[in-house]
Parts: structure tokens; sequence; C-alpha cells
């Protein structure tokens, strides 16, 4: 595993950044206020989980006049969705060696 998806999943074990991040997912492209209403924290602190989640790229901003709009960054989403596809593939490898080993153990009883 990268650096770069340590801190990816390091930034969502946070439960108020995955909530930011889920509500960026299905609600697509949102400014700060929006995102900032939400929530019962203060603005600030709010603005601190959303400079994390731009420091490890799972979001974008964009300056349109005095709003900030955030939206996901599909491409660090892929970069895990990459890693755990691996992660499944060397499950699946090792569940089918095991399965083999069974089927012979049970064949020799």
């Amino acid at each position: 595993m990268s650096q770069s998806q340590i801190a990816i999943f390091s930034a969502l074990a946070e439960p108020t950044r995955f909530s930011i991040y889920e509500m960026l997912a299905h609600g697509g492209q949102l400014s700060a206020s929006d995102i900032f209403k939400k929530f019962e924290v203060s603005n600030p602190s709010i603005s601190q989980h959303l400079k994390v989640l731009r420091e490890v790229e799972l979001v974008q901003v964009e300056k349109k006049a005095q709003q900030r709009l955030y939206q996901i960054n599909p491409k660090k989403m892929q970069e895990l969705e990459h890693w755990i596809k691996k992660m499944t593939q060397q499950w699946n490898e090792r569940f089918d060696v095991l399965e083999v080993a069974l089927k012979r153990e049970k064949a020799q009883l």
C-alpha cells in the first residue's frame, strides 16, 4: 500500500470527513456553505476537515466568485478501487488454494 493510499484511508477514518465525502458522493458539487449547514460544529472545524480532504486529493475545489465549490476527485477513488481489487484477487487466490487442500484432505478420509 502506498503512502498516498494510507493517507486516504486515514482521512476517511475520521467520521466527519467520511460524512462530508459521502455528501459529495451523493450530492455532487457542493459549496462550502452548503457543507457547513449540514453539521453542528463550527465552520472553522469543517474548513479543517475540507483541507485534509483536499490535501490527500480526495476532493477538488473550484473557486467561483466568493464561493468555493467542492467535488469528489474520481482519480483518487480509482486508485483505492485498484488496491481493493488487488487485495480481493489475492484473497480469492488464497481461498482457492485452501479449497483445493480441503478437497484433497476430504478425499483421503
